[in-house]
């Protein structure tokens, strides 16, 4: 029998034999020279007409840049990968060409044209089949966007078949959350050569629809609390069906089994589907799970985050029990930090049965942001504004906040500086400073201008889930510039005031989404005592609440409640510069500084107490892509406003600045989500107000959830 590898080892010893020969006489075998053509050593990687992808980026796709070999295969290799590149990226009609020349050293430089042509966008994005929920609803999902007139800039409307798998996947799961458990979802694109764009056509098959049914606890545990287990279910009986809330379900109540000291506790839902009734019944069983342990975890992506700033989320270290759940849990964590792009985790069996190795992979974000911004808001009598901001949210890897900021409007100017340690001394306590030095100028809303500078410690405490409690001291000096007239009557130029402060603020976060909430109640209560050149306590709340008006169809309606009052403590008034001074953010349609008591002279006093609520109904604009961020609201706001009898001065203030306490206003808005932050437009119709009151007609101000 002949065996092929000693037949291929001698037919290549006899290639040697005969052409040992020719070589010694100088005469290159052909077989030698060929090869040596094909696989010269490359002297550089050129590029030339490429716009969208810079040379270091088109370098990591061409594999002659790091082998440095040449060869036709890998030529048309690195030619394919690039167009892959554009492809992905949108330009379908890109044209890849390459050449080389030769070097006086014998190597050859290799030299890619590349002919980028349009970027194809996407022109539309249609539903079939979508009876209950609607489609920006729907397109909300998406990764995939329509083409609109950021789409240059956030580059999300290229055509990509598996990013739309994963919007497929994504559409599903937005069904299987409202209570369509066999929703299906099928794409088919379709490309128009004339406008270079695709047409997307998506078709669901809703199902029927469900709702959560019976909901038990069934545990062969001994000694758990399944009373304790039970205020951790979400899916409450004739509760709309959702994988969401079955799923979190499950992870706080084997979170609540570990609290509770059996680390091992394993939870599954048993459902059981009534099709008469179009419900699932479930049954939550708590077991004694396998007993495992953690041996090892292996954290790799991390380039810049440290491995402890990954670990510390798991709220698990080596050597501990595994318990699935604790694991999801810790993924969510890792995620919520905002460093990552990708977050894999994968189990691998250990050194022994009852050892497991938990391996993490990540992909790291940018979390650095600088730049500068340009505006102009309606705030204290209109003015332009300026910023130039350093911001880095995971300094040094260690996930710690940093923020400087220089700015500047045509009455003032800012200097800001804050610095964040989320784990103080390893602990879940949060621990920072802020220095800040702010000039505002005398305008024509205010008599006297102040030059101020203070800072502050903070202390961050986590209470429960939902609410926090955090805690601050400082100091602010305060002086007086007032050098042009009209002069003010209740301070005087280069008057100064001191004050350290002491106090703590209490914050309630339900919201489903912090960024664009559907349901739930936001709220904060803060109190903090004024002394040195003051004696007073300061009490402010604010709280607002969503719900959505009309299911899945982004309509969403909120009520808003806010109140302060600052007392005394020593008998005496309260002197100007500490009052509150009601404007906008109370109730629109007025000035800053516009609504309130003032003196006989027009120089504004300010209030020791107040009162708002306000009412608010968002929506989407029909017929405008879901990708431009853009929504309208229509809003009503109502507010009280105390006098001045408590302030330093204001025996002086006139019977007409405050002749009517309740102010009352409706609008509506324009809210555009852009790429620097929620930003809305208001026009305002005033009902009720003071005689003095000031009013305007439209501001443009930051959008915030109170």
């Amino acid at each position: 029998m002949i065996h092929p590898t000693k037949l291929m080892r001698g037919a290549v010893s006899a290639i040697a034999i005969m052409g040992a020969a020719p070589m010694a006489a100088g005469v290159p075998v052909l077989g030698v020279v060929t090869a040596q053509a094909q696989e010269q050593l490359v002297a550089s990687v050129l590029f030339e007409g490429n716009r969208r992808f810079p040379d270091n980026q088109l370098l990591s796709m061409v594999d002659m840049s790091t082998s440095g070999i040449f060869s036709q295969q890998r030529l048309n290799a690195d030619i394919e990968s690039i167009r892959q590149a554009y492809d992905r990226d949108g330009f379908n009609s890109v044209s890849v060409t390459a050449r080389t020349e030769a070097t006086a050293d014998g190597r050859v430089r290799v030299i890619f044209t590349i002919n980028e042509g349009e970027r194809a966008g996407i022109a539309g994005i249609n539903f079939t089949g979508n009876n209950s929920i609607g489609a920006n609803n729907l397109k909300g999902t998406m990764l995939t966007k329509e083409t609109g007139v950021l789409s240059w800039l956030l580059r999300d409307d290229t055509y990509d078949e598996q990013k739309m798998a994963v919007d497929r996947e994504r559409i599903r799961l937005y069904y299987a959350n409202r209570g369509y458990p066999d929703a299906q979802v099928n794409s088919v694109a379709e490309y128009d050569a004339a406008r270079n764009a695709y047409f997307i056509n998506v078709t669901v098959n809703e199902g029927q629809f469900y709702k959560f049914g019976a909901v038990g606890i069934e545990t062969s545990i001994d000694g758990l609390n399944t009373d304790v287990l039970r205020s951790t279910v979400r899916t409450g009986q004739n509760a709309t069906y959702s994988v969401l809330d079955l799923q979190k379900s499950i992870e706080d109540m084997a979170y609540e089994a570990t609290a509770q000291g059996y680390s091992f506790a394993d939870v599954r839902a048993r459902l059981d589907r009534d099709v008469a009734t179009n419900t699932f019944n479930v049954t939550y069983l708590v077991d004694e799970g396998a007993r495992i342990y953690v041996e090892r975890i292996n954290i790799t992506g991390n380039v810049k985050t440290r491995d402890f700033v990954i670990r510390r989320e798991l709220n698990f270290a080596e050597g501990d029990p595994f318990n699935r759940s604790m694991v999801v849990r810790g993924r969510s964590n890792i995620d919520a930090l905002g460093y990552f792009s990708k977050i894999e985790i994968a189990t691998a069996p250990g050194s022994a049965p009852d050892k497991i190795v938990l391996n993490i992979n990540v992909e790291e974000s940018s979390t650095g942001e600088y730049g500068a911004t340009a505006g102009y808001t309606t705030e204290n009598g209109g003015s332009l504004l300026g910023e130039l901001s350093l911001t880095e949210r995971n300094f040094l890897g260690r996930g710690q906040y940093l923020r400087a900021a220089i700015g500047a409007t045509s009455s003032g100017r800012t200097f800001d500086f804050s610095f964040t340690e989320p784990r103080f001394m390893g602990l879940k306590v949060s621990a920072g400073v802020d220095a800040y030095h702010r000039t505002n100028d005398e305008n024509s809303v205010s008599y006297y201008g102040t030059e101020t500078t203070g800072g502050q410690l903070r202390l961050g405490v986590p209470l429960t889930s939902a609410l926090n409690a955090q805690f601050f001291g400082g100091y602010e000096r305060k002086v007086i510039k007032d050098t042009d007239g009209p002069t003010s009557t209740l301070v005087s130029d280069g008057q100064e005031f001191n004050k350290a402060f002491v106090g703590y603020t209490l914050t309630w976060n339900g919201l489903d989404d912090v960024k664009k909430p559907t349901e739930g109640l936001y709220a904060t209560f803060t109190q903090q005592y004024i002394g040195w050149d003051h004696n007073l306590l300061r009490t402010e709340g604010r709280a607002r609440y969503f719900m959505p008006l009309i299911p899945d169809s982004g309509v969403v309606a909120s009520v808003r409640g806010q109140a302060g009052v600052i007392n005394s403590l020593d008998g005496g008034n309260v002197h100007a510069v500490e009052a509150f001074t009601p404007g906008s953010q109370l109730i629109r349609g007025f000035e800053g500084r516009g609504v309130g008591p003032r003196l006989g002279t027009g120089e504004y006093l300010g209030t020791t107490m107040f009162a708002g609520i306000s009412g608010e109904i968002e929506f989407p604009i029909p017929g405008l892509p879901e990708s431009y961020g853009l929504s309208g609201a229509l809003w009503a706001d109502a507010a009280w406003i105390g006098d001045a009898s408590d302030i330093i001065g204001g025996d002086g203030a006139v019977a007409t600045s405050n002749d009517q306490p309740w102010r009352a206003s409706v609008g509506a808005s324009l809210i555009w989500n852009s790429p620097f932050g929620p930003l809305r437009g208001d026009v305002a119709h005033v009902l009720n107000k003071s005689t003095d009151d000031r009013t305007q007609v439209f501001q443009f101000t930051i959008s915030t959830l109170l």
